[in-house]
């Protein structure tokens, strides 16, 4: 008897024990962003201190990475919980279209909200003369990373100028702060960035040199043909020596998770990001352009249902 009472009181210690350790396991949340010099960064920065202080028990990280096409496909892979991306790669990556690097379609992915938009932002030095898109040709320009969301946008830019890379002088696939480098050791003419106003890379290029920014057109952007590109404006004043608005594109971001994180971690995700505006506006004030308003407007993959649990709480869907 005595032995059967010891038996169950050890299952029943055991069985707490499993219940407390499994209670207490990490919730890891890691971010996948982008370059250190663009907008991805600091803005993953500002959401893993917001997860750590309002996630009980969570690990956060932030990962450095190519940005949208490499973070989509570390998400299908379970290699985040959380990114960054732009629109038109979201919905590239749902379609599986190949030529932009994605193999085949990424089913699992879930949008949590559509965040700030990312403006096309085409900086040229002053003394390369380069004035308009035309311009470019026979020029040296950096493009962005291979098959990275910023090439995918230059690629689309292009096409509707009736321009390509073959019109170009030379073209370069690299990261913000290694084209700005480049112009600034006078190795390259130009650079296509594509990113959130007042990005760190173009400022720091703006502060060294005169530089100029060349226009897109209005109908150059209405020429691509593709819902996720609208018409915008980079404002007088945003950068030095920008003393008047750039006609241009702008692409939403999309903050997008998956479908293996579950429905309450994405309440949490999504909740702590529209409670923490001001946190993210002090991490880059491109954050000030989040709202509920917009959040779940022209999304291209279905919403997380822990993000539609919030949404539907604050009367936004």
């Amino acid at each position: 008897m005595r032995s059967s009472m010891r038996l169950g009181l050890f299952a029943a210690a055991a069985a707490l024990t499993a219940s407390s350790a499994a209670f207490a396991a990490p919730t890891f949340i890691n971010i996948l962003t982008g370059g250190t010099s663009g907008v991805y960064y600091p803005i993953g920065v500002g959401l893993s201190q917001a997860y750590s202080a309002g996630i009980e028990g969570s690990r956060t990280s932030v990962q450095a990475t190519k940005a949208s096409v490499e973070n989509l496909n570390l998400l299908e892979a379970g290699r985040g919980e959380l990114a960054l991306a732009l629109a038109d790669s979201v919905a590239d990556a749902w379609n599986g279209e190949e030529e932009a690097g994605f193999k085949k379609p990424l089913k699992k992915l879930r949008a949590i909200a559509s965040t700030y938009p990312n403006y096309i932002q085409v900086v040229a030095s002053e003394e390369s003369g380069i004035k308009t898109l035309e311009d470019l040709k026979g020029k040296r320009i950096s493009v962005g990373a291979p098959k990275s969301g910023t090439e995918l946008n230059a690629r689309a830019i292009f096409k509707a100028a009736g321009l390509s890379y073959e019109d170009m002088g030379k073209v370069e696939y690299l990261p913000y702060a290694e084209s700005v480098e480049l112009i600034k050791n006078r190795q390259l003419d130009a650079t296509l960035q594509s990113a959130g106003l007042g990005m760190a890379a173009i400022r720091d290029l703006a502060s060294t040199m005169k530089i100029r920014f060349v226009a897109i057109p209005a109908d150059v952007v209405a020429s691509i043909g593709n819902s996720a590109y609208q018409a915008s404006t980079i404002p007088a004043g945003t950068y030095d020596g920008q003393d008047t608005d750039v006609p241009t594109a702008a692409v939403a971001n999309i903050l997008v998770s998956q479908e293996k994180v579950s429905d309450e971690l994405a309440y949490q995700m999504t909740r702590l990001m529209f409670d923490n505006l001001n946190r993210l506006s002090t991490a880059h004030s491109v954050a000030k352009d989040i709202s509920l308003e917009t959040a779940t407007q022209n999304l291209p993959i279905p919403l997380h249902p822990g993000a539609e649990r919030y949404f539907k709480e604050q009367g936004a869907l």
